[in-house]
């Protein structure tokens, strides 16, 4: 029986994970519910939905330009959803990875400094 060490282990369940997260928002996703979701539910079933503002806030997001909904923009509908997906599942990963790198070398810059 092999021994692996911790950053070993830590490594391969990353990127089972990261892994396994690509094939959902890959392969998965296409096969979303195309019914309305959260708030555009909500509004549509309280029936508000036609007081939406005219000056929507995310229109003037840098993203606008590349992702509409779930989807991107510019590409054939059969990848706009899955390569939306891609990016958006390895944008979310390298946020988090960053975050816990940076907070892990705080921790350990703190106990070192002790």
């Amino acid at each position: 029986m092999t021994n692996h060490s911790p950053v070993e282990r830590n490594r391969k369940f990353l990127l089972v994970g990261l892994g396994v997260a690509l094939i959902v928002a890959i392969f998965v996703s296409p096969f979303a519910s195309s019914d309305p979701d959260g708030l555009d539910r909500v509004s549509q079933d309280l029936e508000f939905e036609d007081k939406a503002s005219e000056d929507v806030p995310a229109e003037k997001l840098p993203f606008y330009a590349v992702f509409e909904e779930y989807a991107l923009r510019g590409v054939p509908e059969t990848l706009a959803t899955p390569l939306a997906g891609l990016a958006g599942t390895l944008v979310t990963f390298g946020i988090a990875w960053g975050a816990g790198k940076l907070l892990t070398n705080r921790q350990e810059d703190a106990e070192n400094s002790q």
